[in-house]
């Protein structure tokens, strides 16, 4: 498709996925402590996928990006469950807890073996609730960002706290496109 044949691009609220007044992130202005700044950032990125998979239906969860990549909404809010468990329960509790989604044939079957089926996206956003919770409370009951996981390194839960950060800004970058393919709706 050429370039005169794309739609021109112009901005505007209808295609934003909330009204600024009714955005539930902060956008800053965190508690002035360490532990506010990460668990704040932490707080508005994982709201931020919740945005991004707004109003979807199973299908459009399950829709991939391009061929030959798997990846698809469903797939990031999988894939997350899977690094909430893996970095809260197992780096820094030191819980032995079997993958959710992933298998010992296919370690990305996170997003590998996503359909669209309603049961699935309920299961999907339950366990990255439930992950979520435990790792709210974790932090909460941590009695400083220097407490060391119970892994062999010893990974302090600050590093986790920015680690996560970092991986829901990346994929959160993903579900835009992701979203913006499925229904036009970008950004935010």
């Amino acid at each position: 498709m050429s370039d005169a044949a794309q739609p021109a691009r112009t901005f505007g609220w209808w295609d934003m996925f909330v009204p600024p007044g009714d955005d539930p992130r902060s956008d800053g202005g965190f508690e002035n402590s360490e532990r506010g700044i990460l668990v704040g950032y932490l707080h508005d990125r994982r709201l931020t996928l919740q945005l991004k998979c707004r109003d979807l239906d199973a299908e459009g969860m399950a829709r991939r990006s391009v061929e030959p990549s798997n990846l698809s909404l469903l797939g990031l809010v999988r894939h997350l469950a899977e690094m909430e468990r893996f970095w809260f329960r197992e780096v820094m509790a030191g819980e032995k807890t079997p993958p959710h989604f992933r298998t010992e044939d296919n370690s990305d079957a996170d997003f590998d073996d996503v359909v669209a089926d309603p049961a699935m996206v309920e299961e999907a956003w339950a366990t990255w609730r439930a992950e979520v919770e435990f790792a709210e409370r974790f932090v909460a009951e941590a009695p400083d960002l220097g407490i060391r996981g119970k892994d062999e390194d010893g990974t302090p839960l600050r590093e986790v706290l920015v680690h996560m950060i970092e991986e829901y800004a990346r994929h959160n970058g993903h579900a835009d496109l992701l979203r913006e393919r499925i229904d036009g709706r970008v950004g935010q």
